[in-house]
């Protein structure tokens, strides 16, 4: 193992760990009285601003980034902008450790997304959308309880929106590096929540309301962004997304410690095969990546001089 791919692991390691907190300090910010969009408008401009300060006072020269690269910024951090919308606003329906149970299907809508850059589903590919399909079916199946289809559905969406942006990204981060591609992203998706919040909501917090949990979940959305980012620059966004596995153990254990949250048994099938959905990401063997990146759908980002063995975690 390069010294390249061990970096690429641990950040995206950390970044998974980073996230996993995400759905607790949510939680208890929208319990303590926080509206779901005040909680994604607040976490997702301070964590921006705060970038935006440390790069403009020590790290200046990581402003710079070439138009195509600003504009696939400005595309993923839109759509993510949106996803983090309907993460909170499900996570006002559903319990934090679901809700990240079901988020953590985008690893395997991240593999989805690159058949649209030509790379045919595999037997394998099949057999796990009908292992994820059961995994969610028994994860919304509890035993005298009644399940939250809209809180679900806004779920999987915000799932299914966050895996779009990795790829997108993953092609800026070929010539632009990670505190870059964080800094636009955030600003972006700090475009795409701020107005939803002055529109939509505009409720500003109580003075007793604890900010603990929002000043939390600033902190780790921005340090999580970086680290996801350097992991996605330096093994692919795939191998990134497939170790955000870890955000599953994080999310469930403090749930239960802080939130008091507990699964029930068919729940905890469903996390089983999940798991196993997600951990034969590792198997796939996708078409060459280099031959789909002329005719994919996200090839306009890609340099026309860039190596071809520059896509790698993908072959």
């Amino acid at each position: 193992m390069t010294k390249k791919s061990t970096a690429g692991i641990f950040a995206a390691f950390s970044s998974a760990v980073f996230l996993g907190f995400a759905p607790v300090f949510g939680k208890l910010a929208i319990t303590q009285g926080f509206s779901p969009v005040a909680v994604v408008a607040l976490r997702t401009g301070f964590a921006a601003g705060l970038m935006l300060v440390a790069i403009l006072l020590f790290y200046r020269q990581y402003l710079y980034i070439f138009p195509v690269g600003l504009l696939g910024c400005a595309l993923a951090g839109g759509i993510n902008g949106l996803g983090s919308l309907f993460y909170y606003l499900a996570l006002q329906r559903l319990d934090a450790s679901l809700g990240q149970l079901l988020y953590s299907l985008y690893p395997f809508f991240v593999a989805l997304w690159l058949i649209l850059d030509h790379q045919p589903p595999s037997r394998l590919t099949i057999f796990r959308i009908t292992l994820a399909t059961i995994a969610v079916l028994l994860l919304i199946n509890v035993p005298n309880e009644p399940m939250d289809f809209l809180g679900v559905g806004m779920m999987i969406a915000a799932s299914i929106l966050y895996a779009m942006h990795l790829p997108i990204n993953q092609r800026v981060l070929y010539e632009v590096p990670a505190p870059t591609v964080t800094l636009y992203t955030l600003l972006a998706m700090s475009m795409v929540v701020t107005p939803a919040y002055l529109i939509f909501d505009r409720a500003w917090p109580a003075d007793d309301m604890p900010w603990l949990p929002v000043a939390g979940l600033t902190f780790v959305t921005l340090f999580s962004r970086v680290a996801l980012f350097l992991g996605v620059k330096k093994i692919g966004g795939m191998q990134t997304a497939l170790l955000g596995l870890a955000e599953l153990l994080i999310a469930i254990f403090f749930s239960s410690m802080l939130l008091h949250e507990n699964l029930a048994f068919t729940q905890w099938l469903g996390v089983f095969a999940l798991a196993v959905s997600l951990f034969l990401v590792r198997y796939e063997k996708p078409a060459p990546f280099a031959s789909a990146s002329k005719t994919g759908w996200l090839s306009w980002i890609r340099p026309p001089s860039l190596p071809k063995d520059t896509f790698g975690p993908y072959e």
